[in-house]
């Protein structure tokens, strides 16, 4: 194998796909990036048995072939190299890199030992506009868990019907989220890992270009501008939202959002520390109270709202408040409450795209 790329454009190219190159693994050859030289085209491939990426870019081919190279080694290394026009070469030694007047060389792993990737996927498709996906991505996937102790719940819920609902959940919040669909041939209802998600995001534009999602035998394929992601989704059962989102309430507050996101934000630093970063909200006519306590000192600020219902006064882990407010966009929001130890839930005032919900911590002080 013999090529010669522009080195930023390589550089780029296997940024990305080095994302999907196993991390802690027993087989060397999964920390690999698959480096292919074909045609007029260089082939990038990494894979961690769950999360497949593959990147083409132009290039100069010398001599056709194939080799495994470490990701992360090859990524550091040619992004150092972005203003260089590089040279890969195989040989003796592993693999060689010219650029300058200078050479460096890597070991490689044959080609023959890296796993066989299925891209043929196109059962059923989705097609949506870009923008959306990218936005209903963000909206969620900060809600799914990050153990492994339910599987399931480190993916999104995505139900294709007249539109798409995605439902992420972490057994202490709850994101709920909807866009529309273009096109789509077929029902259909897929977990789908947050990981694979976030890389599918990062590919997308904030335009009205469309982008079409294939699913097909529990995989997920989705390709642009050539770049292709191939995951597996998870299966299991996944918790039903209907039987979690109250539909009644007997507090209802509308907020200036960018107001108590500040006044959220000084009122955890003292609790920084804690594991549930405890503050307070008292709900009270006009008025709400934000406060915490802790050995530093105690922060209590009012701000203004217009409520309906009971008072209440109520516990909450500030950082899932503080995530849920800055995924709304809209100046005003509405928290709707069932008392001091019942879920509670967040939206925009006036688009309802999004909700969310959290747990309120029952045993403070």
């Amino acid at each position: 194998m013999k090529f010669v790329c522009n080195g930023l454009t390589l550089s780029e190219a296997v940024m990305k796909v080095s994302k999907a190159c196993a991390v802690r693994t027993t087989a060397p050859v999964m920390e690999c990036i698959l480096v292919s030289a074909q045609g007029d085209e260089v082939t990038l491939l990494a894979t961690d048995g769950e999360l497949s990426i593959r990147k083409s870019v132009k290039g100069e081919i010398l001599e056709e072939g194939e080799v495994c190279i470490t990701g992360k080694l090859l990524a550091d290394f040619l992004g150092k190299l972005v203003d260089e026009e590089v040279m890969f070469a195989t040989g003796e030694r592993g693999v060689e890199i010219r650029y300058r007047d200078s050479v460096s060389y890597m070991q490689t792993i044959p080609a023959e030992d890296f796993p066989k990737i299925n891209l043929e996927i196109g059962e059923k498709s989705f097609v949506m506009k870009q923008a959306d996906l990218k936005a209903v991505i963000a909206a969620t996937t900060f809600c799914c868990a990050q153990d492994d102790s339910r599987p399931v719940l480190k993916g999104c819920l995505m139900e294709f019907g007249d539109k798409l609902e995605v439902t992420s959940l972490d057994g202490y919040r709850l994101a709920l989220s909807h866009a529309p669909i273009v096109a789509k041939s077929g029902e259909n209802s897929i977990i789908c890992p947050a990981r694979t998600l976030t890389e599918i995001s990062r590919m997308l534009n904030d335009d009205e270009n469309e982008i079409t999602l294939y699913t097909q035998g529990g995989m997920l394929m989705v390709s642009s501008d050539g770049m292709v992601i191939v995951s597996r989704l998870y299966q299991g059962e996944f918790i039903k939202k209907e039987n979690v989102i109250p539909s009644k309430f007997t507090t209802v507050i509308n907020v200036n959002r960018a107001e108590l996101i500040a006044s959220a934000e000084r009122a955890a630093i003292l609790n920084r520390g804690d594991k549930n970063n405890l503050i307070r909200i008292e709900i009270s006519g006009e008025a709400v109270r934000v406060s915490s306590t802790s050995e530093y000192g105690n922060v209590s600020e009012t701000i203004a709202s217009q409520s309906e219902g009971v008072d209440l006064t109520i516990s909450m882990n500030a950082k899932y408040l503080l995530d849920s407010l800055r995924a709304l966009g809209e100046e005003k929001v509405v928290i709707s409450f069932n008392g001091p130890i019942s879920p509670f839930i967040l939206q925009n005032f006036e688009q309802k795209e999004n909700l969310y919900l959290i747990l309120p911590v029952r045993n403070a002080a």
